[in-house]
């Protein structure tokens, strides 16, 4: 019985089959519903768990090279949010950090081999990884 780390078989069923250059969705509680990939819902309520949470969880199983998230998050949320997601980011020292309009961001999802869904409020907290 695993006891330490990801517990859920879900997500470790999804992570499991992502290879190089693969992405991985992360999103709050709002994003869209896309029925063309696979989604892991771990939304209990708001705000558990959040992003940050998922992020650090993979962060042993997951060698991150880029991780993309919508530019409007610098505008609506408060300093102490970004940096949290800044030091989180940092603490995947090969990965390249890109914001974009949510527009674009939205373009990628289709090609993301799933997305886990969590409970955060955070405006424009959703974050895509690829993995190396």
């Amino acid at each position: 019985m695993l006891q330490e780390g990801i517990l859920n078989p879900h997500v470790l069923d999804l992570i499991a089959r992502i290879r190089h250059t693969n992405t991985l969705v992360i999103c709050d509680w709002a994003f869209p519903y896309w029925r063309e990939i696979e989604t892991v819902d771990l939304a209990l309520t708001r705000g558990i768990p959040n992003v940050l949470d998922v992020l650090k969880l993979l962060q042993p199983n997951f060698k991150v090279g880029h991780i993309w998230q919508a530019e409007e998050f610098l505008n609506t949320n408060p300093p102490e949010t970004i940096s949290a997601f800044d030091e989180c980011f940092s603490s995947f020292p090969e990965a390249e950090v890109t914001r974009e309009p949510h527009l674009d961001f939205k373009t990628r999802v289709p090609d993301a081999i799933g997305l886990i869904r969590t409970g955060d409020p955070t405006a424009y907290g959703n974050v895509i990884i690829e993995s190396v």
